[in-house]
C-alpha cells in the first residue's frame, strides 16, 4: 500500500503470499476473507496501536486502502 516501505519487498510479498495460501486453503469466499482480515486490522489497531493514536492510523490506514484499490 505504502508508496515506499520501510520493510523489503521480499519480506512483504512473502507475508502476502501465506496470508493468501491460508485464505485459499479454507476456500474463502471473498467476503469472508475480507471480513477476516478487516479483523485482523482492527484487532492490531486495538492491541498494538496506543489509544491515543489509533484515529489518526486508522485514517492514514483507511486513505492508503482508498488510494490502493484506484
Amino acid at each position: 500500500m505504502a508508496i515506499k516501505s520501510k520493510y523489503d519487498n521480499q519480506q512483504v510479498e512473502s507475508l502476502i503470499a501465506e496470508v493468501l495460501a491460508v485464505l485459499e486453503k479454507h476456500e474463502s469466499s471473498t467476503d469472508l476473507s475480507l471480513m477476516v482480515l478487516g479483523n485482523c486490522v482492527s484487532h492490531l489497531l486495538q492491541t498494538k496501536i496506543p489509544e491515543a493514536a489509533r484515529a489518526s492510523i486508522t485514517e492514514q490506514f483507511a486513505k492508503a486502502l482508498t488510494q490502493s484499490t484506484k
